[in-house]
């Protein structure tokens, strides 16, 4: 793991944003035109990579060329921001052909969420890049994401990025399952892609930070079969904190099957994270739900369940002179 955190420039007036497809393709075209509206609406420009047209059924062409976009993306001089059009599947198989040393050698400000764990993960563990976790282009594009998710991204990537993480204006409710006080590099993302992570040259490296996850359709055995194999492997050993962001669609509900007795998405929360001896924090906007808080991954944050706060302490972009 990179100890000292890689940081690209905040998004400068009428800069541009670089949009490659490492996941899942559009299904519409209006899926990539309305997220190139919404950003010439706030004055900047959008360079679609070569291969954003590209599509293999679930995922937007051949992986090799899928890393060569995301590569071309960041080495390109015009571009700012590199924001992915979407999650969905696939970004995992990037992973052999990258070459993290163009990353390296031009750090910028990588947005996306979901599948996008796995370049979030890969990324930071091999250079020390700080990446965000974000609406992608085609979220920006969406009607269904919310003013909140829009401008909170469009506020962190201008460089507001230390402060404490906004609570979810709908539903302010933030629980602490564990009390205490931790600051640490904050690190993670989804939860089903950080397990399959194991295993792998890219295993999740946990140690020394504040743990991040969320995840979508996750019902509680999931939840609590994650939970269990990351601990079990030692992953969860030098962890300082833990941030549960918001588990969407994964409590009980009625029109999923379920087990005739089954536990909630808390009391897995609480049997499998209250060992660990380490503040645990849960429901802040941070994943799939209504709205989503643009969270820089890899700088210090501090973390204070008795407050029931997360706040970035460091710049997560900053100016080159």
């Amino acid at each position: 793991m990179t100890a000292t955190p890689l940081l690209g420039s905040p998004l400068p007036d009428g800069g541009t944003i670089g949009v490659p497809a490492p996941s899942t393709p559009y299904f519409n075209r209006s899926d990539v035109l309305r997220g190139v509206e919404w950003w010439e609406a706030q004055g900047y420009r959008i360079k679609l990579a070569d291969g954003i047209w590209a599509r293999d059924d679930y995922v937007a062409g051949d992986p090799e060329a899928r890393a060569r976009d995301v590569e071309a993306m960041f080495a390109d001089p015009e571009v700012d921001v590199v924001q992915c059009l979407q999650g969905g599947f696939g970004a995992a198989q990037l992973l052999p052909y990258l070459d993290f040393d163009v990353m390296a050698s031009n750090p910028k400000a990588l947005c996306g969420f979901s599948d996008i764990t796995a370049l979030h993960v890969a990324i930071r563990q091999r250079t020390g890049l700080v990446t965000f976790y974000s609406n992608g282009l085609a979220g920006v594009g969406s009607h269904e994401v919310t003013p909140f998710s829009k401008n909170r991204l469009l506020s962190v990537l201008r460089g507001d990025t230390t402060g404490e993480i906004p609570r979810d204006p709908d539903d302010p409710y933030v629980r602490a399952i564990c009390g205490g006080r931790a600051t640490a590099p904050i690190v993670g993302g989804n939860l089903w892609l950080q397990v399959q992570t194991m295993g792998t040259p890219w295993e999740i490296e946990l140690g020394g930070c504040i743990w991040f996850f969320e995840d979508v359709d996750s019902p509680p055995w999931f939840l609590d079969g994650f939970l269990e194999q990351l601990y079990r492997a030692g992953k969860l050993d030098g962890v300082l904190g833990v941030v549960v962001g918001d588990m969407h669609k994964s409590d009980w509900r009625e029109e999923r099957p379920e087990w005739p007795r089954t536990k909630s998405l808390e009391d897995v929360l609480e049997l499998r994270l209250q060992r660990l001896g380490v503040p645990v924090l849960y429901k802040l906007p941070l994943g799939h739900g209504k709205h989503l808080a643009a969270l820089p991954l890899g700088v210090t944050a501090t973390l204070d369940a008795d407050r029931r706060t997360l706040t970035i302490d460091e710049p997560a972009l900053v100016r080159k002179s």
